[in-house]
């Protein structure tokens, strides 16, 4: 089969605009994050204080219409947190948290909305690249590194835009943006590979059932990961009296507690799609090469990444084991997983090279 140059050349310019929408909305999560919140030099609330932040907790404020229900929503969050934080710290007595947004006063994170906005607008572009790089070559878009990385990477942000439904985790949209910025970057460089038809050896059903459970797993995995390490920074903020200069920023972020119950979920998620992930791959290595496993470098680093999240599950449920450590343990899962994919692929000879460089 021909491959079609114009959907090709399309494809290419579907990603730079991705990236261009990507970066712009990188630097919008910037602001709102690196913005945070600033401490008050106020000490007790009076009690006619107390019991206005107690009453605007209950009541809330009024929300604008919104075409888009999920920013209505985060809208409503956002009063409902600046409301139970002023009652929080209205019975406590402590230092009091206000919500500053670009003029200074309690606001909206306007810049957040606007960043959530271009994400998805930039997710768009970034599933056409896709489709279109799927349609030049009439086959499925993870035939080599490129195209998996492209499409990992528009399944990660997919992914965090469907947790962001569910749970207001915008703090993390700099990370998730500026990862999806780096990672069109190098699929349009390093490793990008000119559209082609599948080497002999991947022109099989299996590639309909392996790749898109390792893309999918590498989407979960990474999401948990980058919630880990906000998870770190944030246990290690909340053991101090005062938070001053860039530890400003994780007043964005939720307890540590509540980061680490949704970065282990996703993971928990991750690890059952990775198995599934290592035994189609055995399955596929026996049709293909009449044997499950060889000791290929792939099928090495492969059972690695499992036995490091095996440990990682195992770890969260036996005692002695802080969460800090867990989350390291997190960590060091999906390095072993960026390892397998970007170093084993290209420097480790084996007969998975398909990487297409």
């Amino acid at each position: 089969m021909d491959v079609n140059v114009t959907l090709a050349t399309w494809s290419n310019l579907l990603i730079y605009s991705a990236m261009a929408v990507y970066a712009i909305a990188f630097l919008l999560y910037s602001s709102d994050l690196f913005a945070g919140r600033t401490l008050a030099s106020s000490g007790k609330q009076t009690a006619s204080g107390r019991a206005g932040a107690k009453t605007n907790a209950k009541a809330g404020t009024p929300v604008r219409t919104s075409r888009n229900s999920s920013v209505a929503v985060l809208d409503r969050e956002d009063d409902a947190e600046t409301a139970d934080a002023g009652a929080a710290e209205a019975e406590t007595g402590g230092p009091e948290e206000k919500a500053t947004g670009a003029s200074g006063t309690a606001g909206r994170r306007t810049a957040a909305r606007m960043a959530t906005a271009l994400t998805v607008l930039a997710t768009g572009l970034h599933v056409a690249a896709v489709l279109t790089r799927a349609l030049s070559v009439t086959r499925v878009p993870w035939g080599n590194m490129m195209e998996y990385a492209l499409t990992a990477s528009a399944l990660a942000v997919l992914v965090y835009i469907v947790v962001l439904y569910f749970a207001d985790i915008r703090y993390l949209g700099t990370f998730v943006a500026g990862g999806a910025l780096v990672t069109l970057g190098l699929c349009i460089t390093v490793f990008y590979t000119p559209a082609a038809q599948l080497v002999p050896a991947l022109q099989s059903y299996w590639i309909w059932i392996h790749v898109p459970i390792a893309i999918l797993s590498t989407a979960l995995l990474s999401v948990s990961a980058i919630l880990a390490i906000f998870q770190i920074l944030k246990a290690r903020t909340e053991k101090k009296d005062t938070v001053t200069g860039l530890a400003r920023m994780f007043n964005r972020v939720s307890a540590s507690e509540a980061v680490e119950q949704l970065s282990y979920r996703i993971a928990a998620v991750g690890f059952v799609t990775w198995t599934f992930t290592v035994i189609a791959g055995a399955i596929w290595a026996e049709v293909a090469w009449g044997r499950p496993w060889g000791w290929d470098a792939k099928e090495i680093w492969s059972f690695v990444v499992w036995v490091v999240y095996a440990a990682y599950l195992h770890a969260r449920a036996t005692r002695g084991w802080s969460a800090t450590q867990v989350a390291v343990l997190n960590i060091v899962g999906f390095s072993s997983l960026i390892f397998n994919f970007a170093i084993v692929n290209v420097y480790f000879d084996g007969l998975h090279s398909y990487s297409g460089l």
